[in-house]
């Protein structure tokens, strides 16, 4: 009987929430496997310590066998992957890390998985699951007219990353429509939330404020994104986990659609009540326009119905309410900011805003 879930991914920012999420709510083993590139970050799994339920183990999902010794030790019955290079900045940077890891990577990991699914008997093989967790940025584009995006609209990625996505999209459906691998993937539209990465456009800004630093803006701040709490998103995933329909794909999104600079004016509003800055002024000051990144989407918009009519599931979260909670997080939680926001990070975002 199969009776462990691997988790890939699972120290980066949904990844550890999904886990940590997944273990408040069971008593079913979880193997944690991260790389531990700059993202990933053991910090967040730091209420874990000494809990049996959670094996951490840090490797690369391109290690064949690594991850088949994994699989067979432990008797896993789902895998849940979430590594993967997400930032569509520093993939206009430097997109070969992320055809390595989020096309090659994928690749062995499917095929590990492959090899490990094979031999299992007949009901653990019908029981077993392979959920990939994707992105809406594998659609495009959307203009200002356009419905949101549905499960059956087409690919057309515009970013290094987004491309990258999709391409391990279509490597996990050609994997169920050759070998019969019982796959599920989502898509997903923005994440906002506890332990997000502060290159991301919230967190980013939060720092920055509290730090007296400028708030970046890209172009003219109007491209609009679906927002979704990281929470609603662990819930969505574990849905489909339990009860989507092997080989589909479910599209989960928020119901937030916001412009950039609305979602950060919401931010210092936030932050004005708060914690107020101790010259009285506004944290909207510290605005500033920088030049907009190259090939950047105007507008992605989740049409989340179909999970919602055949699972159930909705978001629990406004985005006046996650958002809130997401501000208390990181106002909460400055260690950790300050553990994250050292070094070669710190480099980094100095010379990609230039502010």
């Amino acid at each position: 009987m199969l009776t462990t879930v691997l988790v890939t991914g699972g120290a980066g920012f949904i990844g550890s929430n999904f886990v940590l999420d997944w273990i408040a709510s069971s008593d079913e083993l979880v193997i944690n496997l991260d790389k531990l590139t700059y993202a990933g970050n053991l910090q967040n799994l730091e209420t874990l310590k000494g809990d049996k339920r959670h094996i951490f183990v840090q490797g690369d999902i391109g290690d064949h066998n690594l991850v088949l010794g994994l699989l067979r030790e432990h008797n896993v019955r789902a895998v849940i992957n979430f590594a993967a290079e997400s930032h569509v900045d520093r993939s206009i940077d430097g997109p070969e890390e992320f055809i390595q890891t989020n096309v090659v990577g994928t690749f062995h990991l499917l095929e590990a998985v492959r090899d490990y699914w094979g031999g299992l008997a007949e009901n653990d093989k019908s029981a077993f699951r392979f959920l990939h967790v994707s992105t809406d940025e594998v659609y495009g584009s959307l203009e200002k007219s356009d419905p949101p995006f549905a499960e059956t609209n087409r690919y057309e990625p515009n970013s290094p990353y987004s491309a990258s996505k999709a391409a391990s999209d279509h490597l996990v459906r050609a994997y169920h429509h050759t070998y019969g691998l019982p796959v599920l993937t989502t898509n997903c539209s923005n994440n906002y939330g506890p332990y997000h990465f502060p290159e991301k456009l919230i967190p980013l800004c939060i720092h920055n404020a509290l730090t007296g630093k400028p708030l970046p803006i890209y172009g003219d701040g109007q491209q609009v994104r679906d927002w979704l709490y990281v929470k609603d998103h662990c819930s969505a995933i574990r849905r489909v986990l339990e009860a989507g329909k092997v080989g589909e794909t479910y599209n989960v999104g928020g119901w937030n659609e916001k412009p950039n600079l609305e979602v950060v004016q919401t931010l210092c509003a936030i932050l004005d009540e708060l914690k107020p800055r101790s010259d009285g002024r506004p944290y909207a000051d510290q605005i500033t326009y920088v030049k907009d990144r190259l090939g950047h989407d105007r507008r992605y918009a989740i049409d989340a119905r179909r999970l919602e009519r055949e699972l159930g599931w909705r978001p629990a979260e406004t985005f006046e309410t996650g958002i809130k909670k997401t501000v208390q997080w990181y106002l909460d939680n400055q260690e950790w900011v300050n553990n994250i926001t050292s070094g070669a990070y710190r480099d980094w975002v100095e010379r990609q805003y230039l502010v």
